[in-house]
């Protein structure tokens, strides 16, 4: 019996060296990944910025190369694959999932991707650096309440009592023995934008001008919308939920209750990393998922797949 399937696609965090290794051992796919390579990085060699963290994990690299790794995945696994019933994308990743969904080509989406850090970055003053961070152990509304006392702001729920926040730096050193004092624990992501808060209110009209040119054609698959889990099939929604997710709370657990809702029963990661396969398998156990990041040959995904 052939899997519903849902296609994730994630955001930062996951990055690592080998992240392009296994598309490129697709030929085709090989061959399209250099220009894509360079047009996520112009100015350093990619092995340069494999192999430095510093540089991998900086904004306005990790979010064009993010979207590359993942472009070229779908590429080397789609014709390998039954048609995905659903596709999602998690932050920068559901930028790439509309490339999956069929409404935007590769270079658009890495095009876009590169505009989207570039827009946020400019929204970080030098004095005042952001912050991204993982509070886990307490429940999102009593958080969210001491949160804004600060300053911070709820920038991705993903679980009742689980989230990541976004706000400055300063603000985060303030909070931070209160939500140890209450249970929670802090953990600091390689993320120096903070991503989904007001602070990022700046780039959203310029990114949705660049998305209104670049959109111009309706997926083919349906996606689901980071903002609020809702299905979307129009290409003038990719210009509204692209733009607003800047600097408005991703719900991402509602993403995944939406993935159960809508009958999926298998879902693949795209990588880098697991991290989303690992939510939603922790949500709902019934859906089989996995990410291309635990298999080493492009066929093994098939072949589980058709085991399923």
């Amino acid at each position: 019996m052939t899997p519903r399937l849902a296609i994730l696609c994630p955001g930062q965090g996951g990055q690592h060296a080998a992240m392009f290794d296994l598309a490129r051992s697709d030929p085709l796919t090989a061959q399209a990944l250099e220009p894509w390579l360079a047009a996520a990085a112009p100015d350093r060699p990619l092995q340069e910025i494999l192999s430095d963290d510093n540089l991998l994990f900086s904004n306005r690299l990790a979010q064009p190369l993010i979207v590359a790794a993942t472009v070229a995945a779908w590429s080397a696994l789609r014709p390998l694959l039954p048609t995905p019933e659903l596709v999602a994308g998690y932050s920068i990743g559901e930028l790439a999932a509309w490339h999956v969904a069929g409404a935007i080509s590769a270079s658009q989406a890495i095009g876009l991707a590169a505009s989207r850090a570039q827009l946020m970055d400019a929204c970080v003053q030098p004095q005042s650096p952001q912050v991204l961070f993982a509070v886990n152990g307490i429940a999102l509304r009593p958080l969210a309440v001491l949160l804004a006392s600060h300053r911070l702001y709820v920038a991705i729920e993903t679980d009742a009592d689980s989230c990541i926040v976004g706000g400055l730096q300063q603000d985060m050193l303030l909070v931070a023995d209160q939500i140890k004092r209450r249970g929670g624990k802090i953990t600091i992501l390689p993320v120096a934008v903070a991503s989904h808060t007001p602070l990022m209110a700046t780039a959203e009209t310029p990114f949705a001008g660049q998305l209104r040119q670049q959109f111009t054609r309706d997926p083919l698959l349906p996606l689901l919308s980071g903002l609020d889990a809702q299905v979307l099939t129009k290409k003038e929604q990719a210009v509204t939920v692209l733009s607003q997710q800047l600097a408005h709370t991703i719900r991402w657990q509602a993403c995944l209750d939406a993935c159960a809702e809508r009958g999926i029963t298998a879902a693949l990661e795209l990588g880098p990393g697991a991290a989303l396969s690992r939510m939603l398998a922790a949500r709902h156990p019934h859906i089989a998922c996995r990410s291309v990041s635990e298999f080493r040959s492009l066929q093994g995904i098939a072949t589980w797949l058709q085991r399923l």
